[in-house]
């Protein structure tokens, strides 16, 4: 291993420094010097930039202030506008989190007041922002961060170690290949195996939720794939299509580092509880265990966006937003120092929404690209978004003077908070009748995690927040939370119910289905991509007698009025998906198709290519491409 930890010790005065380790590709030294630790930055910023890699100075723990008394003192220096909700102490990383409902008070101008609570404890401070909307189950999910701090650095220090070992790439063949496990001429699953003669990485691990028997689960079973071999996992979003498999690997035994941004950390993990649950209400055994959701967790190496991570010692990462869903990321991979750079697009949308801006086009340097097709078709040029919402105006408007109710089954991240939005201005601007507006699944908890990362969405909704305008909690919405609440919605009069899941594969969407569906007066919108086999596409494509279950033992009559508008996908469109690859800065040298339904993938390519001339792909599962 190139020892670059001695390399930095031998720059430093060794009486200063007693400890060296590393945090995933981050260096950390920790100190037992006080007046080091206060004014060492300038020694550290010279060894910075001699060496070009990130360190970061912590204080050794016999240095820390007691915990209680450190609490003292953080509410002594931050204001109590700042509205801090939570305390949480890394012991065996010198760190504190901080949890506020208002951040910038509590950081301070120019960080004042996170330098003050530095001098005054030693322990290093971390601003993390409170939820407008509290749910226990996000509060769950963030405090098994907070455990096992010492099986966290120690996991983080061999991650380290393996990204730092020697690599000469004079002294072997270098190649790139990917191989399709999963979501190669289909939509769901998910999964891509990225190799190189040093590292193998994981693109997505998801599960098709409308598949039957083995079409739900990415192909594993093949010789390619080695779990003990398996440097790191990258997720791009939290669909179940893309992460849902992921505590599965872990219960397999995996144990390395899975890489995402922070909020599809906690929306995947939200999401895999969720799985558990709905596998327990059928009476079947899950796929996974709350323990593995854990392990997930707890292995789990968050990324912000526009920033380089070394995952391995031969690939380099950076996220891009990719406009699909809350922090849902395009993977770009520098591979081989610049031998060979590759984006992976996952889901995208390339136009601004109300709750996101657009994906990004702008990349460093760029040879392959892997697109999503899901509207790849010459069929799929939609409407407007701004059609889109006349028309969703329009259909709910008659339904309610009517007297019926409305059900649009969401995904619970994405379409769910999107239409929220677009619903709420349409109540408040009276476009609509007012009625209650419920809101069931999932759907809560997700969107309180969305108040948490107000920066990942679009510049207006972030004002919005930041301003304590939250768009989310207004007093439109109702949430059901529990069989007697939703019983009252049964028997109760017009209303607006937006629920999940999206395709009408279990959840709430589905009792509400079974109950509205008998009677003509009611509506049924779908506004994302159903699936095949699923559900929602029978009902979307015209039958009207359709089981509701699994086991084909539970039928109803679908007499109420059904409208599909598609125009309100977050999924990028034909149009959008081509004016994406044009817009592609630097162009690459070649597409790969996948993430369609067949015809859509090739047709996709076969335009690209007429277009841009350049070589396109649109390889079936189980196929590997060897891209240098």
């Amino acid at each position: 291993m190139l020892d670059i930890l001695k390399v930095i010790l031998d720059e430093l005065p060794k009486e200063k420094i007693n400890s060296a380790a590393f945090e995933g590709a981050n260096i950390v030294l920790y100190t037992k010097d006080k007046s080091f630790f206060d004014e060492g930055e300038r020694e550290i910023k010279a060894v910075v930039d001699k060496i070009k890699k990130r360190i970061i100075l912590r204080a050794d723990k016999l240095l820390l202030e007691d915990e209680e008394k450190t609490k003292k003192e953080i509410r002594e220096i931050i204001p109590d506008e700042a509205g801090i909700t939570e305390i949480l102490f890394h012991p065996a990383r010198s760190l504190v989190i901080i949890e506020s409902k208002k951040p910038g008070i509590a950081i301070g101008k120019l960080g004042e007041n996170l330098n003050l609570i530095k001098k005054k404890t030693s322990w290093t401070p971390i601003v993390r922002r409170s939820p407008a909307i509290r749910s226990k189950i996000t509060e769950a999910i963030r405090k098994v961060m907070y455990l096992n701090s010492s099986y966290r650095k120690r996991f983080l220090n061999e991650i380290g170690k393996k990204i730092y070992k020697e690599w000469d790439p004079d002294k072997r063949e270098m190649w790139v290949r990917v191989t399709f496990l999963g979501g190669a001429r289909q939509v769901g699953r998910s999964c891509l195996l990225l190799q190189t003669p040093n590292s193998k990485i994981l693109l997505d691990c998801g599960v098709n939720i409308a598949g039957r028997g083995k079409e739900k689960f990415p192909i594993l079973d093949v010789p390619e794939f080695n779990i003990e071999e398996l440097d790191a996992i990258i997720i791009s979003h939290a669909h179940l299509d893309h992460s849902g498999m992921v505590p599965y690997l872990f219960k397999m035994g995996y144990r390395g580092p899975v890489y995402m941004t922070a909020p599809t950390r906690d929306i995947s993990a939200l999401l895999a509880l969720d799985f558990i649950g709905v596998a327990y209400k059928k009476a079947a055994s899950p796929l996974f265990a709350l323990q593995d959701v854990k392990e997930m967790l707890k292995h789990t190496i968050t990324v912000a966006f526009n920033t380089v991570t070394d995952i391995t010692s031969d690939v380099r990462l950076t996220l891009y937003n990719a406009g699909h869903t809350l922090g849902s990321a395009m993977v770009h991979l520098n591979i081989g120092n610049g031998l060979h750079n590759l984006l992976y697009t996952g889901d995208y949308k390339y136009a601004r929404t109300r709750s996101l801006d657009a994906a990004v086009t702008r990349f460093p340097r760029l040879e392959t690209v892997i697109t999503e097709s899901t509207y790849g078709s010459k069929h799929d040029v939609l409407p407007s978004r701004a059609e889109g919402e006349e028309k969703l105006k329009e259909v709910v408007k008659a339904t309610i003077e009517r007297k019926g109710k409305v059900l649009i089954p969401v995904l619970g991240v994405g379409r769910a908070q999107e239409l929220m939005l677009i619903v709420e201005d349409l109540v408040n601007s009276g476009k609509i009748p007012k009625v209650p507006v419920y809101v069931d699944g999932l759907l809560w908890d997700i969107t309180a995690i969305h108040t948490a990362y107000p920066d990942f969405m679009s510049n207006s909704i972030k004002s919005r927040i930041f301003r304590g305008e939250n768009p989310f909690g207004s007093k439109v919405f109702k949430r059901i939370g529990s069989p007697a609440e939703r019983q009252e919605v049964f028997e109760g009069g017009p209303c607006i119910v937006l629920a999940t899941s999206g395709m009408l594969v279990g959840g709430a969407s589905v009792e509400y289905f079974k109950n509205f569906a008998d009677n003509k007066k009611n509506l049924i919108v779908f506004v994302c991509y159903q699936g095949a086999n699923s559900l929602g596409r029978v009902v979307k494509e015209g039958e009207k007698e359709v089981y509701v279950d699994e086991t084909h033992t539970e039928k109803v009559k679908v007499n109420m009025e059904v409208v599909a508008i598609s125009a309100l996908t977050g999924h990028s469109t034909r149009p959008e998906l081509i004016r994406f690859i044009n817009n592609l800065d630097p162009s690459p040298r070649r597409v790969i198709v996948n993430h369609g339904e067949q015809s859509k993938c090739i047709d996709l390519a076969s335009t690209i290519f007429k277009l841009q001339r350049i070589e396109t792909t649109t390889p079936r599962n189980l196929e590997t491409v060897r891209l240098k």
